[in-house]
């Protein structure tokens, strides 16, 4: 991996500022959707143990501003790359995909079929305080959403960038279905 260098005159001088052109270059990882999270994990902790700001204390102000912000793209990066569908929904944004999660929500008909069957199994389990049926359907969710991840990867596999977003916005769908499930108060 590159090597990083002292600060110098509010700037790092060295090649991780050219490298910074996304979450990817940042750790020195492919520009891919599968991901070797050892990998991504070691190259996570060299970046910080390099640019961490405890490790400027004794800088001037300056210093320790770039260090932080450092640090904070750092993190930012960390936290989009680990997580599967933030990764996803990354590598749509560095292809000119923008997802439009707040204002398009339009999705295949099958899948508000889908989404209307499970809404009502849902208002049905939790009226009736009914756990295993709560349980079951957490699983039958869990599983939709694992095979539509698999859809997102093979959309990027072949770059297809719409396809994947559309397919992104249906597990965005089923991970918020998922925490209503968790954040349900059982009997």
């Amino acid at each position: 991996m590159w090597l990083w260098r002292e600060f110098s005159d509010l700037t790092l001088v060295s090649s991780p500022i050219h490298r910074m052109q996304n979450h990817f270059a940042l750790f020195d990882l492919p520009l891919t959707f599968e991901l070797d999270r050892t990998r991504l994990d070691t190259a996570y902790r060299e970046v910080q143990s390099t640019v961490h700001p405890d490790k400027f204390v004794r800088a001037n102000e300056a210093e320790k501003r770039v260090a932080m912000q450092w640090a904070t793209q750092a993190n930012e990066a960390y936290q989009t790359l680990k997580d599967p569908l933030k990764r996803a929904t990354y590598l749509c944004q560095l292809n000119g995909v923008d997802l439009q999660t707040e204002s398009n929500t339009s999705m295949p008909a099958a899948f508000l079929m889908q989404q209307m069957e499970w809404r009502d199994a849902f208002d049905e389990a939790r009226h009736a305080g009914d756990t295993q049926a709560m349980f079951n359907l957490e699983k039958e969710l869990q599983a939709a959403f694992k095979s539509q991840l698999n859809k997102v990867a093979a959309a990027l596999n072949k770059t297809d960038f719409l396809e994947a977003g559309q397919e992104i916005r249906a597990c965005l769908f089923l991970e918020k279905f998922l925490s209503d499930i968790a954040d349900w108060d059982a009997p």
